[in-house]
């Protein structure tokens, strides 16, 4: 099995984007600088941002943190965690000059004060626009006041109030945060550091307040020479932090999420969604190293990294090609390699090219072998790979294929029958017999036909709970959103579900229709805006058709109303299955 982070591998062939952030953050000319690697939650930002880090600190001369501000949120102001977090590695990693040392008390100080500056803000005080200190002696002042009594009976709120409002007029702050930058560019020059590299990851997981205090930092307080700043996110996430935070001016017409995000980060660099071949390579590669010995995997990776110097555009990793070189490593490998390439064209389509979802498939797999393996029973794995492929997109057609099996002692004559493409006598399946994605799943390698699946389905047995489904610990960020705004209600928020669903893979929209479909059946009486949100989401994409009806079919006489018939007649005419609005209507 594989772990769910970052690596220091190259499975991904990233090595030309990181030679690019490198090469940017090594140029004098265009230090300071901040460089934006944006992708899809799983592609692969916190692997590249390895990467680059590996790169650069082989020099000495170059400081290299990584910041994640999730690990913070909660606990601590995002902007003064950040800094602190800088000030801290530089204490902890240069020799300290007494010059350094009474620069960094000076941006420590500074520091303290944006913190409470930063809490002032969080709770909606006005002391820094006003120099008034408002109601934050409701909150601090108490407790400054019950420890200074205890070492003087003659010191007052007032004089605390005093005090801190003469520490926290806004001109006293922009002087300090002047004073900040100014000292911050002398303590780089007196520890002698050629460069300071931050890498600020995990952005995807924070809440917007917490990316936007993260990326004031960037803008407010370390933009000076020497420094360049490296931010993995996806950038919808930045953007929609921004407009959550900012209404748009009305008569405008601007994207203020975008603008904000093009000003902040000079050179972006996106990561691409991977190709079919590279997701094979990928999965080649991942095998392998669960597979192989060390020294054996380091030979196939010195292999691969000569054939690409070759020729990179045409490589494929091939059974012939490696027995060429490795005949020990190919023969112990030849099922891995035909593995990889029966997943594959699914995966890199189904979704989306997405690393950690293809490892996470891979670890699924994983799991289930071992459990058959604790209870000695003999699976094949490409059997159990083509079944998983079926769970995961097309999960109404799997189920129903389990319930089939379970009747026949694991050998459905209806599998036979549709291998054959004699969908006319198969009355229970028919309904996907249009189904393209099933077409091609059916074509796939090994036939069935002749399988007893009890095995592979009594592996399987969580996710046929509709309580309990394998997928559903693997939604993205973005997918999650789509499903809670769909759940909503709301018309609004269904729009804009409906207007992400190009972006949300095959995979993922699938586990969204069954949620949909579980809380809509779970009702004694169908909810009318639950049903429409189901619909609009079936018909985004043409692999949900089936499932939605598959959905409609199970819905009893009890629970639909007339009002409900026109909306499903409409989605059933824009599929093509009139037959089936008759079947549900006689109900």
């Amino acid at each position: 099995m594989w772990k769910d982070s970052e690596t220091k591998i190259d499975f991904l062939d990233f090595d030309y984007l990181t030679k690019t952030v490198v090469n940017i953050i090594q140029d004098d000319s265009l230090t300071p600088s901040s460089i934006g690697i944006f992708g899809d939650w799983g592609s692969g930002k916190s692997s590249l941002i390895e990467l680059c880090i590996e790169e650069l600190s082989q020099d000495k001369d170059i400081l290299c943190l990584k910041f994640n501000g999730w690990l913070f949120e909660g606990y601590e102001d995002a902007k003064t965690a950040l800094i602190g977090t800088i000030l801290d590695r530089i204490y902890k990693e240069k020799t300290l000059t007494g010059k350094a040392k009474e620069l960094l008390a000076r941006l420590y100080k500074n520091t303290d004060k944006l913190k409470l500056a930063s809490m002032g803000l969080k709770y909606g005080l006005d002391f820094l626009l006003t120099g008034g200190i408002g109601s934050i002696t409701d909150i601090t002042i108490n407790g400054i006041l019950a420890k200074a009594k205890e070492k003087s009976s003659k010191i007052s709120a007032d004089d605390i109030n005093k005090t801190l409002k003469e520490e926290f007029k806004s001109e006293e702050l922009r002087k300090n945060i002047k004073t900040f930058q100014s000292d911050f560019t002398e303590l780089l020059k007196e520890t002698k550091i050629k460069r300071l590299v931050v890498f600020i990851d995990e952005l995807d997981r924070c809440n917007p307040n917490t990316i936007l205090d993260t990326l004031e930092a960037i803008r407010l307080f370390l933009f000076t020479q020497k420094t360049s700043f490296v931010v993995g996110a996806d950038e919808r996430h930045v953007i929609y932090s921004v407009r959550k935070k900012y209404e748009e001016i009305e008569g405008n017409q601007i994207d203020i999420g975008k603008e904000y995000l093009e000003k902040l980060i000079q050179y972006p660099i996106r990561i691409p969604q991977l190709s079919s071949k590279e997701v094979e390579f990928y999965i080649s590669c991942l095998l392998f190293q669960d597979e192989l010995n060390y020294a054996e995997f380091k030979q196939f990776l010195d292999f691969v990294s000569e054939s690409k110097k070759e020729n990179f555009i045409e490589f494929e990793l091939s059974f012939d090609k490696l027995k060429a070189k490795l005949p020990e490593i190919a023969n112990k490998t030849r099922d891995t390699i035909s593995l990889a390439k029966q997943l594959s064209s699914v995966l890199a389509t189904g979704l989306k090219g997405n690393p950690r979802h293809c490892k996470r498939f891979l670890n699924s797999l994983s799991m289930r072998e071992k459990m058959a393996e604790h209870r000695e029973i003999k699976i094949d794995r490409k059997v159990l790979a083509k079944l998983m492929l079926l769970e995961y997109f097309k999960s109404d057609f799997f189920k129903k294929l389990s319930e089939i099996q379970s009747q026949e002692k694991g050998k459905p004559k209806e599998l036979e029958l549709i291998e054959e493409g004699k969908w006319e006598k198969v009355k229970e399946l028919k309904l996907w017999e249009d189904d393209s994605w099933i077409l091609d799943w059916i074509r796939l390698e090994p036939k069935l036909e002749k399988v007893d699946l009890r095995p592979y389905f009594y592996f399987s047995r969580e996710s046929l709970s509709s309580q309990l489904n394998i997928s559903q610990y693997r939604l993205s960020p973005q997918a999650e959103k789509v499903l809670t705004d769909l759940l909503s209600g709301a018309e609004s928020k269904r729009n804009s579900a409906l207007k992400s669903a190009s972006s949300i893979n095959e995979s993922e929209a699938n586990i969204i229709k069954d949620k949909l479909c579980d809380r809509l059946l779970s009702d004694s009486e169908i909810d009318s805006k639950l049903l429409r949100s189901l619909l609009e989401w079936g018909v985004c994409k043409e692999s949900l058709f089936t499932g939605t009806i598959s959905c409609l079919s199970q819905i009893t006489g009890r629970q639909l109303k007339i009002s409900h018939i026109p909306r499903i007649k409409s989605f059933m005419d824009s599929t093509n299955k009139k037959q089936e609005i008759l079947e549900i209507s006689e109900r």
